[in-house]
């Protein structure tokens, strides 16, 4: 069976003549565990910070396209999407892509408007500089639009 490692680190700290030669190896096995471990959990927090920003994004680029009222809705949906995004995410691309039927619908009709937003995010952003690659991030949202307003 292997060698216990608080059961070394004890004996080490007990033992008075100060043997140090277990240190070496636990040290290996403790840095070899504990740095990628650190490294998961901080791309896994970054990851889930840009997504839930890409989430509010794709919420924000619908419900502007659903007030604005008019066919051209992408511009003001993927002016809104920006806003949403800076400061906090920095896409390589960014696509928004704008749907739905509810601004072809008749007055008094329900509808919806859907936001798809890509991000293409690079990997150097979540989690170390230098580390090559990119992550595509894609979320959607939907908004109802006003049955009574004008369109």
């Amino acid at each position: 069976m292997g060698a216990n490692p608080m059961r070394i680190l004890r004996s080490i700290v007990s033992d008075e003549r100060g043997d140090v030669e277990d240190i070496p190896g636990l040290a290996i096995v403790l840095v070899g565990i504990l740095c990628p471990l650190i490294a998961v959990i901080i791309f896994m927090g970054r990851y889930g910070l840009a997504d839930n920003t890409v989430q509010s994004a794709a919420a924000a680029a619908a419900r502007d396209a659903s007030l604005s009222g008019s066919a051209a809705a992408g511009p003001h949906a993927t002016h809104a999407a920006q806003l949403a995004l800076s400061g906090n995410v920095t896409c390589q691309s960014l696509d928004v892509l704008i749907g739905g039927n509810g601004l072809h619908t008749a007055l008094g009709q329900t509808g919806t408007i859907t936001a798809t937003i890509i991000c293409r995010i690079s990997t150097a952003d979540l989690t170390f500089p230098l580390i090559p690659g990119s992550l595509t991030i894609t979320e959607t949202a939907a908004s109802p639009v006003d049955p009574y307003r004008q369109r």
